[in-house]
């Protein structure tokens, strides 16, 4: 079943079809990292409640956690204004990302001039 067209025909898709994602804690408001999102991923998204990204490397599907057990369950999504990025809000179960870390922004922290 595909995706419902009212939230397709809403959607602003990259030149490879794709809308870049944002996933943060539900709960603390943590950005934990970004990943890419199609049609279909969006779909079995908010159909089965865990996330589900499109692997730009790998070129297929992948559900979070689904080999490191470190899930994401989803409890909120949302599109921006422009429709051209869309919010997760999950339940994060152990690191976000692949190298470990809790969230995908903690290793390499700039400094900002005061």
């Amino acid at each position: 079943m595909p995706l419902d067209p009212k939230i397709a025909g809403r959607l602003k898709r990259d030149r490879d079809g794709l809308v870049p994602a944002v996933v943060q804690q539900h709960d603390t408001g943590e950005v934990l990292m970004l990943a890419w999102m199609d049609d279909e991923a969006l779909h079995r998204t908010l159909t089965t409640g865990r996330a589900t990204y499109w692997s730009r490397s790998r070129r297929s599907y992948w559900v979070k956690g689904e080999t490191s057990g470190h899930v994401q369950w989803v409890k909120h999504v949302a599109l921006d204004c422009d429709a051209d990025t869309i919010l997760l809000r999950v339940d994060q179960v152990g690191a976000a990302c692949h190298t470990g870390d809790r969230t995908c922004f903690d290793a390499d922290v700039l400094e900002v001039a005061p």
